[in-house]
């Protein structure tokens, strides 16, 4: 039963692709309607604690099962997704929309399987659909120079790391005989450290985490949709939800929860310091991103996943409202240069929603986005106080850019006038996303957060007044750094080596593709040489052995055709002075000899009766010795 939450949107996604020509309104509807089955079926699932299996055969079942926790993401997919497909259905260039619109409904069932699954075995499955769904919507627009190239790039940094998950995969089954997330509970060292970080290295690349950071920055070439359903709640969200959903089997491994926080910690930094310097909107967004999931691999490490499920929550509503909007800004731009933009009179709504969710990534009370980063920065606390500041960095960075992009995305330039809104659908879409994160401001309630906390079986910790102080002090010095940079507009005008992640994108590069480009042309010229070579030295050798068995073809078969015909024509010849004769002579001979005959029975005939009788005896004489010879 649980996994019909699948069914809908991949069922819609190939409706979509089936119609012909359908209208940009049947499209959204579609999308709307499947989605919203799907919103329908989790709700229930959640309530009614559904699961299911599969027989897969050869002893081998697919499971599905829900947690609270992922219960909650699982309701989550469906209502980010909804706005979004509503968006794109009514924004996204015509040409190609039932394609992108398809691929954007199976990816969203692709995520949904992700969550539900209950094994490795379905894990993978769902893990595979939504990484080849996003691959084909990063190069969806594939006439743009370089966006096949960017989809490759990703596919093959996030495939990398699958590496590890088909790793965890073969150690959980070989360490327990199943493959069931709950058979880990058996599994003993050292398998069980393979598959916690094997786990740890596939998040770490689906989720964007360093050294795998990089991909995020090309799959910027997808359009507006795709960028903010890939960094809301799909592709990049199931590394994160993969760690928060195993971690009550991998919390006891030996350097895993240490290694979770290091990496976490490392990406927030950084990931804050390159979306500070970002000159591309989306760019600074997609460091946001990795930033922020970053502070969940702490939370999880820090032994708090649930925090890290809260946070992932509150993220993708307020993401999914600044890529939109970007998207809004950046189409009426012409590109996504941030010093050129500037549209809060000629987009005042969606600089309003813009800024709703700026401040929630900001960490700003009372949004819910700021409650969940306090609890992330009191789960740190827990681990080391050294680690707490260092998210509180993190916060402080966040609130820098989170203020930057909004004074420049949607500032107040001279010379912009108040235009209507052409745009109703995609203003609503993104209201209502907004909504969504004003909703959350609720968890600054005790009752409603210690609610939720028990609803959702979420451990939290008590923060200190001091820790709450010295966090908030972080998030306004940020703002402040933010607001000025805003108001200087050139400052991080151009890209440079350090906004490629520090450099990072350029040493993987340097490091790897470029050796592994070197390496395919080395590997060309090998086969060129050697396993071309040695088929063309076969073609010449059969060449040199046709030539050579010609020549003898010509020597001894035609000389042996020339023998025969030349035998025949002695035969012919022989036949022409022998054949004469035998042929002539048989008919005359016979003749000659019926002409003797027949003048020696005449002399028989005498007409004297004594000689016939003379001649009846002879001839019984000799019928009687025949007879006598033959017995």
């Amino acid at each position: 039963m649980l996994f019909s939450l699948a069914i809908p949107p991949v069922l819609a996604g190939l409706v979509a692709l089936i119609v012909k020509a359908p209208s940009r309104r049947a499209l959204g509807l579609l999308a709307g309607a499947a989605l919203a089955l799907t919103l329908l079926l989790a709700a229930m699932a959640a309530t009614f604690g559904w699961n299911g299996t599969i027989d897969w055969g050869a002893g081998l079942t697919l499971t599905a099962a829900l947690t609270p926790l992922s219960a909650s993401v699982a309701i989550l997919v469906p209502v980010i997704a909804l706005p979004i497909l509503v968006y794109a259905a009514a924004h996204e260039a015509k040409d190609g929309l039932k394609r992108l619109i398809a691929i954007l409904l199976i990816f969203s069932g692709g995520m949904e399987l992700l969550v539900v699954a209950g094994d490795f075995l379905t894990l993978f499955i769902g893990w595979e659909i939504v990484g080849a769904c996003s691959w084909a919507l990063i190069g969806h627009d594939w006439r743009e120079a370089g966006n096949p190239a960017a989809g490759r790039y990703a596919f093959l940094a996030t495939r990398l790391g699958d590496l590890g998950l088909l790793a965890a995969t073969m150690a959980a089954f070989a360490a327990t005989g199943a493959l069931s997330f709950a058979a880990l509970a058996e599994a003993e060292m050292p398998l069980i450290t393979v598959v916690a970080f094997g786990v740890l290295l596939s998040a770490a690349a689906k989720s964007g985490q360093v050294p795998f950071s990089p991909w995020l920055f090309r799959a910027m070439a997808g359009l507006t949709s795709v960028s903010a359903l890939l960094h809301a709640a799909t592709m990049v969200a199931a590394g994160a939800y993969l760690l928060i959903r195993l971690e009550p089997w991998l919390a006891s491994v030996p350097g895993f929860s240490a290694t979770a926080v290091a990496v976490g910690l490392i990406t927030a930094l950084a990931g804050g310091v390159v979306a500070l310097m970002q000159a591309h909107a989306k760019k600074l967004l997609a460091a946001s991103t990795s930033a922020h999931y970053g502070l969940m691999f702490v939370a999880v490490g820090a032994g708090y996943p649930g925090v890290a499920a809260l946070h992932l929550i509150a993220h993708a509503a307020f993401k999914a409202v600044l890529f939109l909007a970007a998207g809004m800004a950046g189409e009426r731009t012409g590109s996504f240069a941030l010093e050129r933009m500037g549209f809060a009179r000629a987009m005042p709504l969606i600089a309003a929603f813009s800024a709703v969710a700026a401040l929630a990534l900001a960490g700003v009370p009372p949004l819910g986005g700021a409650w969940t980063k306090e609890a992330v920065v009191t789960a740190a606390g827990h681990t080391s106080a050294w680690i707490s500041a260092g998210v509180m960095l993190a916060g402080f960075f966040s609130a820098a850019y989170a203020m930057r992009f909004q004074g420049l995305v949607f500032g107040w330039p001279r010379g912009v006038r108040r235009v209507a809104n052409s745009h109703r659908t995609e203003t609503a879409a993104i209201g209502g996303l907004a909504g969504l994160t004003l909703l959350l401001s609720l968890l600054w309630i005790p009752a409603v957060a210690d609610s939720l906390a028990r609803l959702l079986g979420v451990e939290l910790s008590e923060s200190g007044v001091v820790e709450v102080l010295l966090s908030l002090f972080a998030v306004a010095l940020g703002l402040a750094l933010g607001a000025v940079l805003a108001n200087h507009r050139d400052i991080f005008s151009r890209e440079s080596p350090l906004t490629e992640w520090l450099g990072l994108a350029i040493a993987i590069d340097a490091g790897v593709v470029e050796p592994m480009r070197r390496l395919s042309l080395t590997a060309a010229k090998v086969d060129d040489r050697l396993i071309d070579g040695a088929r063309q030295i076969v073609v010449r050798l059969l060449l040199h052995t046709s030539r050579v068995f010609a020549a003898k073809d010509d020597r001894l078969v035609d000389g042996g055709v020339r023998l025969t015909a030349a035998f025949a024509a002695w035969l012919a010849r022989i036949g022409e002075t022998i054949g004469e004769r035998i042929t002539d002579g048989l008919p005359e001979g016979s003749a000659f000899l019926v002409g003797l005959s027949g003048r020696d029975i005449r002399k028989v005939q005498t007409g004297l009766s004594h000689h016939y009788y003379a001649l009846i005896a002879a001839g019984s004489m000799l019928t009687i010795l025949v007879l006598l010879l033959g017995l």
